[in-house]
């Protein structure tokens, strides 16, 4: 089996802050942002950060990584054209992505 990796930028209910991350296992990753809303430890905790807007699937962790510096290197106006190429709506993709939302 071949192992996948994700980009993906989450922003809190208001979508006033984005957060960019890499990871082998979306789903886990997007639960353990929602447990962590409020920890003032963590920028995407800090921010309420968990609803998923935007992402990307990878083959190896090379050009996740890669892809990851590109998007964070950017201005919030080049990183919103980014999501709004593959979800022109902003719509919050995490019941669509994982099937279920909010996690138990």
């Amino acid at each position: 089996m071949e192992q996948e990796y994700y980009v993906y930028i989450v922003t809190n209910p208001s979508r006033t802050t984005l957060y960019t991350g890499m990871t082998n296992h979306l789903e886990r990753r997007l639960i353990e942002h929602y447990q962590n809303k409020g920890n003032k430890k963590t920028f995407a905790g800090r921010y309420f950060c968990y609803q998923l807007i935007y992402y990307e699937v990878f083959s190896n962790s090379y050009e996740a990584i890669k892809a990851e510096k590109y998007i964070k290197g950017k201005s919030r106006n080049k990183k919103e054209a980014i999501v709004l190429e593959m979800n022109p709506s902003l719509a919050f993709l995490n019941k669509k992505v994982l099937g279920y939302w909010p996690p138990k």
